[in-house]
């Protein structure tokens, strides 16, 4: 009887994680599918060489690591 429950309890996990991952992966309708912005936000496409596009990226670290960091109080 012990076992029993234990495999049912063991199926019932799996089917629980299949459900998440099925929505994780993004298993949703068709019309979700065909527009990815609906869904995630805005997406930002790439323009420019690869060359252009690195030196964006770069540009931005570089602009992120200039910002002073704040410092905490002493108290």
């Amino acid at each position: 009887m012990r076992a029993v429950f234990g495999v049912l309890s063991l199926l019932v996990v799996v089917a629980i994680v299949g459900v998440l991952v099925k929505k994780q992966l993004g298993g949703g309708s068709a019309a979700e599918q065909s527009d990815p912005a609906a869904t995630s936000g805005a997406v930002v496409r790439p323009t420019g060489t690869p060359q252009q596009q690195v030196q964006q990226v770069q540009k931005a670290v570089e602009a992120g690591m200039q910002q002073a960091r704040p410092m905490p109080d002493d108290k």
